[in-house]
């Protein structure tokens, strides 16, 4: 661990979302981007949020999302190793998240996959992504490509649109009683689940979002009904994560995410992006998502947005839709 990256310090916390080390990294990480990320020193001052004044996690200034579609995002001087790239919608541009370090990105998503999924190793991953495997620069693709990796079942893989091998495969690997992930964006699950109707018994399936106008819109609860009754599922499990960011949360279903220690949801007002309200253990907050992202040590680490969610009391959240005359996202097009 003294190898790794300063967030995964958190990782081992057992206070979980309300415990005073994140709260001193998020801000000791405010602090040092003021001073090396011009645009965010930009943002801030024009707010009025000076870093002598901030000495609470709600008072970090939160960089609106649309950033990255205008402007490099960079903490420091550095050469990206890798830049990724959200597809956008027509007529609009995509986001650039330039990065500095992929083992930032690859120690996030592995610890994360460990700590809500257990060693790659012990699954079978399969990852129906064609939207994304059909475009450079997606960040969702490394990821699933690092995880077969790691996992290295012979039978791990991509499938871009040949539906009749995969629909074998999993046949195969229920018979066998292998531990499976099947991780989809979701107008390709729906349509596999329509043409290939079967009972899954020792496989996941987990939805990234995304219909990308290629079915109607539906509510996460409409797409996760259809799934569980089509594929024979308890449960349909999700991610949520976006090309802005370099960690993920999970949901094990019902559409209620987890984050991994180094990162955490906060919620803002609709009228008031200034109004920024941490977990409250009397309650659930409904706004604007914020996010803290501790990975994000080469960009930032701070991010507003254009989804609205739900907060509950124990820092887990719901995605219920998004904020008028925002883009429509791969990773956010469905409602609760």
């Amino acid at each position: 661990m003294n190898n790794d990256p300063d967030f995964l310090q958190l990782a081992s916390q057992a206070d979980g979302f309300n415990n005073s080390l994140f709260r001193s990294m998020a801000i000791d990480m405010f602090r040092r981007q003021y001073r090396m990320n011009p645009l965010l020193a930009w943002f801030s001052d024009l707010l009025g949020r000076y870093p002598e004044r901030v000495d609470q996690i709600t008072s970090i200034p939160f960089l609106p999302i649309s950033f990255y579609k205008t402007s490099e995002v960079v903490t420091g001087n550095f050469r990206p190793e890798a830049v990724f790239t959200s597809s956008g919608t027509t007529g609009s541009a995509g986001s650039r998240h330039l990065v500095e370090r992929l083992a930032d990105y690859r120690a996030s998503f592995t610890e994360a996959f460990r700590l809500f999924y257990g060693d790659p190793s012990s699954w079978c991953i399969l990852a129906l992504l064609p939207s994304y495997l059909e475009r450079k620069g997606s960040s969702l693709v490394l990821m699933a490509d690092e995880l077969i990796s790691r996992s290295a079942h012979p039978s791990g893989g991509f499938f871009l649109h040949d539906n009749q091998t995969l629909k074998d495969t999993l046949h195969r690997l229920e018979q066998e009683e292998q531990r499976t992930l099947l991780l989809g964006v979701t107008y390709a699950l729906m349509d596999f689940a329509d043409a290939h109707p079967m009972r899954l018994r020792h496989t996941v399936v987990m939805e990234t979002g995304g219909m990308k106008g290629r079915r109607r819109e539906l509510t996460r609860q409409e797409v996760h009904a259809h799934l569980k009754e089509r594929l024979g599922l308890e449960a349909v499990h999700s991610e949520y994560g976006m090309t802005e960011l370099l960690s993920q949360a999970y949901s094990h279903g019902e559409g209620i995410f987890r984050t991994p220690p180094w990162m955490r949801i906060l919620i803002r007002a609709e009228d008031d992006p200034l109004l920024v309200t941490d977990v409250r253990p009397d309650g659930i907050v409904t706004g604007a998502i914020n996010v803290i992202d501790l990975a994000n040590r080469s960009s930032c680490a701070f991010i507003a947005t254009d989804d609205l969610g739900r907060l509950h009391p124990d820092g887990s959240f719901e995605v219920i839709g998004r904020l008028d005359n925002s883009d429509i996202r791969g990773c956010s097009l469905m409602y609760a």
